[in-house]
């Protein structure tokens, strides 16, 4: 799946799916066929970390 370029359309994407679909960002990744490390890489650039107690970016 193409994910969205945009950091900030990155961020909303990646938690919108987490809070209504997945409950781990492991599970996205592997039901999306996406890299893990790929989009910890690119929010944590733009000043995301990943919370795995609460299963979102922030």
């Amino acid at each position: 799946m193409e994910l969205p370029k945009d950091p900030m359309m990155l961020y909303s994407f990646i938690n919108t799916k987490l809070r209504d679909c997945y409950p781990s960002l492991d599970a996205l990744c592997n039901d999306l066929q996406v890299s893990k490390q790929e989009i910890v890489r690119q929010l944590g650039e733009a000043g995301f970390e990943y919370s795995a107690e609460h299963n979102r970016f922030w």
